[in-house]
């Protein structure tokens, strides 16, 4: 089977609504369901997430992250963490939590290192896209955060397939251009819309990473899709899917700066850099 077969058949599956996830992804999808139960309050949330060990250690960290050290940190157990970040920030986590389960299922060294490296990716857009919210677009920080998380989960499911369909191992950075008219848009937008709804992504989220399929950079950012495009350019690590060398990407990074209020872009990202660097190492520990 050729790549762009393999992306054809891929994406008309998404189109089904036939997703292939690991057992472990499954099982997260409901955690995420029981969250969004208007019915479900602290207590019941808290006893949801001590049930997964890794979503238990990684809420307490992001609590005790420089992001949200205007709560005091030293946060012990999972229920003040919860009461911390609240609900938004809880889905987050346990979309971070499934994105990286499908990133543990990949066993090919190659892929699962190209993996490893776009949730690093992943990791910083949502660090820089939660500071960029809250200090030049004043969208909601959280919801920024959350789409910065889940932007490139198409990506994720993607190599996850990739043992699967071989064939899509062949040159992965780049495109499959040639079956974009077969699809009326690109497999891109096909495969990442599909499991994004899977997730129960909100809309507003969804348009946003649309933003990047078929955006253009607006400076200074002023709508959710705007945060994020601004993130993902600015972010250190670049995704291994970018299909720029990473020269030019680095160059177009640099080039980006522009007056906010009494300060710039660049200073209000330097005096954030702490705070950066603390909530994008919790989020990959």
């Amino acid at each position: 089977m050729k790549r762009t077969q393999a992306f054809k058949v891929i994406a008309e599956q998404v189109g089904r609504g036939e997703l292939v996830f690991p057992t472990n992804v499954h099982t997260s999808i409901k955690l995420q369901q029981a969250l969004d139960d208007p019915d479900c309050g602290i207590e019941s949330a808290a006893k949801l997430v001590l049930t997964e060990p890794l979503l238990s250690a990684r809420v307490v960290a992001i609590a005790n992250s420089v992001a949200y050290s205007r709560f005091g940190g030293g946060v012990t157990n999972v229920k003040t963490a919860v009461t911390i970040l609240g609900f938004n920030t809880l889905r987050s986590i346990v979309a971070a939590v499934i994105i990286r389960q499908l990133t543990h299922a990949i066993t090919v060294p190659s892929l699962r290192e190209m993996a490893n490296q776009l949730w690093e990716h992943s990791a910083h857009v949502a660090a820089l896209a939660h500071v960029i919210s809250r200090r030049v677009s004043k969208v909601d920080a959280e919801t920024a955060l959350f789409a910065g998380i889940v932007h490139e989960v198409g990506g994720f499911y993607l190599l996850s397939r990739a043992e699967e369909f071989p064939a899509l191992l062949e040159d992965m950075s780049s495109r499959p251009d040639d079956i974009v008219d077969e699809l009326a848009e690109s497999p891109e937008a096909v495969i990442g819309r599909a499991v994004l709804n899977k997730l129960m992504v909100p809309k507003t989220v969804v348009s946003a990473v649309e933003s990047l399929w078929y955006g253009m950079r607006v400076m200074p950012p002023e709508t959710l899709g705007d945060t994020l495009l601004l993130a993902n350019d600015l972010a250190a690590i670049s995704s291994p899917l970018d299909t720029r060398s990473e020269s030019t990407i680095q160059q177009d990074a640099s080039e980006i700066d522009f007056a906010i209020g009494d300060g710039t872009l660049s200073s209000i990202l330097e005096e954030s850099d702490e705070e950066v660097r603390s909530l994008t190492s919790a989020l990959l520990t």
